[in-house]
């Protein structure tokens, strides 16, 4: 059963999640969303667009583990040293998808006019970058020649020496080879012996530690609480809290509230808190939402705030 599970990579007390399947199928089905902070090739604004892994809070692995739904991997160890067969039966891989690649892209150029045209505008830019560097280098050796003669003695003679601009060479068609790098599916790849399907055999084994200590149980707990009710959740240090709860996928819904983990029911709240979480949830269109968490009964109890007028 654990083999059907998503497995979540553990690298220096870090989850990660690297498939995309499996990153599908966790917001699609299992409402939990993570943050994506992989960069993307050729895509000018790498802040905005992200892309894998998946990293996840502490509370959505255990969620996740204790649902029965992903199972942990010390992903360091999963990688035993290969052996040189091994090594070379992967070289020979990349260098055969290179090579298909490129036999595709060489057969496509000939039938397809776009692709013609596109090899023709790559063309024409790297000989105008050529001109444009020529250009650069003439007025600099002019500039030189000119600073020389001014620093000659009189009588003297200068020379300038202008470098002579480069022939023109052969075309040279560039285009992008994709080539797979999913690590799982090296020969060598063995998460066999580096799987845990609890949270408690990973910590013996000093893969994981969450949770730690009461707070740590606080926020599980109402995070798994909140989670069962069907909300999604991101986090909120943004708005002043421990996590936003979106009504539904955050990438169609707007939060509703903004929400503190308190560890216990009875824990002491000053008024200037309740003031400042109140007024910030307001001035965000949120109402921030207090959680307490009851460690011995295992029950989550919820205090809304919202800031209004007085009379």
């Amino acid at each position: 059963m654990a083999q059907t599970r998503i497995p979540i990579h553990i690298a220096n007390k870090r989850a990660f999640v690297w498939d995309v399947e499996d990153i599908a199928k966790l917001r699609s089905q299992h409402h939990i969303c993570g943050i994506l902070v992989g960069t993307l090739p050729h895509l000018s604004q790498q802040n905005v667009f992200l892309g894998v892994p998946l990293v996840l809070m502490p509370e959505e692995v255990v969620l996740l583990v204790e649902k029965e739904i992903a199972v942990l991997v010390n992903d360091p160890h999963a990688y035993p040293e290969p052996t040189p067969a091994q090594i070379k039966n992967w070289n020979a891989e990349q260098q055969a998808i290179v090579q298909h690649q490129q036999a595709l892209f060489e057969s496509k150029e000939k039938t397809d006019p776009k692709v013609s045209e596109r090899v023709m505008s790559e063309e024409a830019i790297r000989k105008r970058k050529e001109r444009e560097l020529r250009r650069q280098q003439k007025a600099l050796s002019q500039q030189d020649s000119l600073l020389l003669s001014d620093e000659q003695p009189s009588g003297s003679s200068s020379v300038s020496v202008q470098k002579q601009p480069t022939s023109e060479t052969e075309p040279n068609t560039s285009f992008n080879v994709t080539v797979p790098a999913v690590s799982s599916k090296m020969e060598w790849y063995s998460p066999d012996r580096q799987t845990y399907t609890t949270i408690e055999s990973a910590k013996e084994a000093g893969l994981w530690d969450c949770p730690s200590d009461l707070h740590d149980r606080a926020k599980c707990g109402v995070f798994r609480d909140l989670w069962e009710q069907g909300y999604f959740m991101g986090g909120g240090i943004r708005f002043g809290g421990d996590y936003l709860i979106y009504p539904g996928d955050p990438l169609r819904y707007h939060s509703h509230f903004a929400a503190t983990v308190i560890d216990s029911p009875t824990s002491e709240l000053r008024p200037m808190e309740i003031v400042a979480h109140g007024r910030l949830g307001t001035a965000t269109k949120k109402t921030h939402l207090f959680c307490g968490w009851d460690d011995e009964k295992k029950e989550a109890s919820y205090l809304s705030v919202e800031w209004a007028g007085f009379g």
